[in-house]
């Protein structure tokens, strides 16, 4: 009985200090970034996205944990101006795209990471757009206070499938490419 009690408090002490060495960061919104490609067979716009809000895990200097918010109504094409602008980011906004009215928020949730070189990590994340999740996997550098990623979403697995390629025929140069790029700079 002694020694069920010894291992009880000894596994509780051990509990404790793992928690205790578990620090999380929330992310600047403002100096965080979200920037955007998408890719067409006449070319391509970029624009950016906002953070709603979000906050990455450490446990000492390693990498163990990431919860984030991206604003979806913040959506916005900075290749263009003025009416065109306009135009772009109602349609990104209406149902074929990204629905904002109905998925005002878009969400990624770090599950696995591993370490792959010194302040680089492979993340296995869950990213819920339209409120449909999937599996992303990127890689993630972290440097000080910030971190950088870049990866690529295939647009079709979250029902957003406008003039993607695979799923109409005779598009010709209307073709918009299923994946679309993301750079994220998060501050901390």
């Amino acid at each position: 009985m002694k020694n069920l009690k010894t291992i009880a408090i000894a596994l509780f002490v051990a509990v404790a200090s793992i928690s205790v060495n578990a620090q999380t960061k929330k992310i600047d919104v403002k100096a965080s970034t979200i920037k955007w490609v998408g890719k067409k067979v006449t070319g391509e716009h970029s624009g950016t996205v906002n953070f709603k809000d979000g906050a990455v895990v450490f446990k000492g200097k390693k990498l163990t944990g990431g919860s984030f918010t991206v604003d979806m109504t913040s959506l916005t094409a900075t290749d263009l101006t003025g009416e065109y602008q306009g135009k772009l980011n109602g349609h990104l906004k209406a149902d074929d795209f990204f629905g904002t009215e109905k998925f005002p928020t878009a969400k990624l949730v770090f599950k696995t990471i591993g370490a792959k070189a010194t302040d680089v990590y492979t993340v296995t994340a869950d990213l819920t757009i339209k409120g449909i999740t999937k599996p992303v996997t990127f890689d993630i550098a972290v440097s000080g206070n910030s971190a950088t990623t870049a990866f690529k979403v295939d647009r079709t697995k979250y029902d957003i499938k406008y003039n993607s390629g695979n799923f109409f025929e005779n598009l010709g140069d209307k073709t918009i490419n299923d994946d679309f790029e993301l750079a994220v700079v998060l501050k901390f």
